[in-house]
């Protein structure tokens, strides 16, 4: 009896092993070989690229996909069709931005592409879409991040902004010594709310400041959180790039009181100083902008800005090393990448200073982003205040 439970169990042990081992071969040929089915293998690519904002629809603030430029799929309510389909799992969709941000890496990244593939496969982006596709020209664009946790500038990081104002032997051996010498990136910080505004609003020209200045610069997109991040592992931590517009107060500070002469708070930190937008890209979609990125920006038609990455000082991803090595990035923090020469304030492009007058139209295009068209207004003079107030230049520059 002994031998034959003995014989009974050692066949049973052997079956048992046997099972699994084809249960693990199929289940890794339906992993890694063949998909088993349709909305498995839609999960791992999307059928066409895209990017995702923040839009105004119904009176109230969406996100969406971004398809072709042209049409904005409601997060939210494509989620909801997808799912009356069973093969399809229930997700919650991100409330924001922010939400989706955080989630992309984290179970999120594969719906959207099947979002998007289901689309593409059930026509639903011809004539006969569903109404939760709109006319990117039927709904209001917002800031893509409502709000981003902080927003980083780098300053003076193409070589071509380098003493823009200068004579032109200041000028070269200033851009000789930085090429020398790169040392560290230089940082500073924009608010968010009340700074920040999305494509069509209005960059507002503030009482008195009568030198309000454009820059042109490449938004990066943080999507996990990064402390001590090397510049090799940089990637990684990226969600996408956005378009930036770095607008800049050049009056500075009146004389007296304080002696410190430098303001970047003056100088970059008023309402409507952040255009960002118009959307999103994530990064799989754009590749390494080391070698994509070409960045224009032009002032009532005149071009004013043209640069790519070979003019940048320092990489984006060494300023994220430098950034990270100072405070711990967060999903949805935004880090300007600098801007390029043929600000407003310098004359070596023009051989003159130019600064923003009401009426014009900014116009900032990042190849394979999208672009941000600004209107420029001026403010009214405010009314009352004590004589704290931040002063017109024309009170202390001539």
């Amino acid at each position: 009896m002994k031998i034959r439970t003995f014989v009974r169990s050692s066949i049973a042990a052997a079956m048992a092993s046997t099972c699994v081992g084809i249960f693990g071969a199929l289940l890794w040929a339906s992993t890694d070989a063949a998909p088993l089915t349709a909305q498995s293998a839609s999960a791992r690519t999307s059928a066409e690229p895209f990017k995702v904002g923040t839009f105004e629809i119904s009176g109230a603030a969406e996100v969406g996909i971004v398809l072709r430029d042209q049409l904005i799929v409601e997060l939210d309510r494509a989620n909801s069709a997808l799912e009356m389909d069973p093969a399809y799992p229930k997700i919650t969709m991100p409330t924001d931005m922010l939400e989706l941000i955080s989630r992309y890496e984290y179970g999120l990244q594969p719906r959207l592409y099947e979002i998007v593939n289901d689309l593409v496969a059930q026509g639903g982006l011809g004539m006969g879409r569903p109404d939760f596709v709109h006319e990117v020209t039927d709904v209001r664009t917002l800031p893509p991040i409502m709000y981003p946790g902080k927003i980083l500038n780098a300053a003076v990081n193409f070589y071509s902004h380098v003493d823009e104002a200068g004579t032109e032997e200041a000028r070269t051996a200033a851009r000789r010594a930085r090429r020398e010498n790169r040392g560290v990136p230089y940082l500073f910080m924009k608010p968010t709310r009340g700074a920040v505004i999305g494509n069509g609003d209005n960059v507002v020209i503030p009482h008195g400041r009568d030198r309000t200045d454009w820059e042109v610069e490449l938004a990066t997109v943080i999507g996990r959180a990064a402390k001590y991040v090397s510049a090799p592992e940089a990637q990684d931590y990226i969600f996408g790039y956005m378009v930036s517009i770095d607008v800049s107060d050049r009056g500075g500070r009146p004389p007296g009181g304080n002696p410190l002469r430098s303001d970047w708070f003056v100088g970059k930190g008023h309402d409507t100083f952040a255009p960002m937008g118009p959307w999103i890209v994530p990064k799989e979609f754009y590749g390494d902008p080391m070698a994509n990125l070409r960045q224009t920006l032009s002032v009532d038609g005149e071009q004013m800005q043209e640069a790519t990455a070979g003019d940048m000082i320092h990489t984006l991803y060494e300023v994220i090393e430098y950034a990270s090595s100072i405070v711990t990035l967060y999903p949805g923090d935004v880090i300007n990448n600098g801007t390029s020469g043929g600000v407003g304030m310098g004359t070596a492009v023009r051989g003159e200073q130019r600064y923003l007058q009401p009426g014009e139209e900014i116009v900032a295009t990042i190849d394979g982003i999208g672009t941000l068209r600004m209107p420029v207004v001026a403010e009214e003079a405010p009314s009352g205040g004590t004589g704290a107030r931040l002063p017109p230049v024309r009170d202390y520059r001539r």
